[in-house]
């Protein structure tokens, strides 16, 4: 029978740049559509206000990525000890290897390795000074990621999977979480089976997986078929814990997101995320109670940008399928870098 980890990360982009820089909110202020009245701190919620404070968010950036870092570091620890054969990472593409060719709701990267340059196309220098053509080598797991398809096709999830990529040779949703877990860069030999989600939906072609402007039109001419529902999602999370159980092999089951996005939550108007959603997520998560995640609908989770939380979904899935609460839970919170960032671990 095989032991699973669950871990709840974040692949948050504002985490490696070699200064922290709210760029979603200083872009959001450049909407033409933005209301003349929230273009100032003075129409903004005093807690942005504070954040923002006269450096334009600078220490608050510095003083966010530290808490960020500090709660990834205590996830690596976890996972070291865990010593597993693979880890399944789920993460959302956002237009980089799932284009207008082929969007899939599921996709199972059945990878043997991966070859991956993120600051090939980096415009400003990363927290490590690490020159454009730092190559990234990691160890795929072909068997585990084939096993994890035969047997979700066979619980009735048609998922797609890969032996290869299309556009890009990772996303920056699996590759920053795994730059990540090695913040101090002591190598990252686990082996990884990308699992892809289709968080972004209606937004996946039209918006390019980024930031749509306020006057965009909400239209069917405009969005695309939306993505799988939360409930789907855990499902197919609980699938995956009946099909790995059943493995011989130790794997540890990672979501990575950040939670609401200031740049999808149009109510905010692109400003700053949807805390109290997120906060109530957080609570229900704490103590383990699945039903209000359960019972949210995908309205709600477009309406409040937490479409990347569909990864969190697969996860609270699987360990409600192990009978699990976390036993770690923290919540990071900003209302200027874009995404406020939780972290859960749920132990064997």
């Amino acid at each position: 029978m095989g032991e699973i980890l669950g871990l709840g990360i974040t692949h948050w982009p504002g985490l490696w740049p070699k200064r922290t820089n709210p760029g979603s909110l200083k872009r959001a202020l450049a909407d033409p559509a933005m209301p003349e009245a929230m273009r100032v701190p003075s129409g903004w919620p005093a807690r942005l206000r504070e954040e923002w404070a006269d450096d334009e968010g600078s220490a608050a950036g510095e003083a966010h990525r530290e808490k960020v870092v500090a709660e990834i570091r205590k996830a690596r620890q976890v996972l070291d000890e865990f010593k597993p054969d693979f880890a399944v990472i789920w993460a959302d593409d956002q237009y980089e290897n799932f284009q207008e060719d082929l969007v899939p709701a599921f996709s199972i990267m059945a990878y043997d390795q991966i070859e991956a340059r993120p600051w090939a196309h980096a415009r400003v220098p990363n927290y490590w000074d690490e020159a454009a053509d730092t190559t990234f080598r990691l160890p795929g797991h072909r068997a585990g990621g084939k096993f994890l398809t035969k047997g979700l096709l066979g619980e009735g999830f048609d998922v797609a999977y890969a032996y290869k990529p299309l556009h890009a040779d990772l996303g920056h949703g699996f590759m920053n979480t795994v730059m990540y877990l090695d913040w101090d860069r002591r190598g990252f030999d686990h082996a990884i089976v990308p699992f892809q989600v289709n968080c972004l939906g209606k937004l996946t072609i039209s918006a390019k997986g980024y930031m749509r402007s306020l006057a965009d039109p909400w239209t069917d001419d405009y969005v695309d078929p939306p993505s799988p529902s939360p409930a789907r999602c855990f499902e197919l999370g609980a699938a995956c814990v009946r099909v790995l159980a059943a493995s011989p092999w130790r794997v540890a089951l990672i979501a990575s997101s950040s939670w609401s996005h200031a740049f999808l939550t149009d109510k905010n108007h692109q400003l700053y995320p949807d805390i109290p959603a997120d906060r109530k997520l957080y609570e229900a998560l704490s103590v383990g109670d699945y039903e209000t995640w359960r019972g949210r609908p995908l309205t709600a989770i477009e309406e409040s940008g937490q479409q990347e939380m569909l990864n969190w979904y697969m996860l609270v899935g699987a360990m409600e399928a192990l009978g699990r609460k976390p036993d770690e839970c923290e919540f990071v919170e900003t209302w200027t870098f874009n995404s406020n960032k939780c972290f859960a671990v749920f132990k064997p």
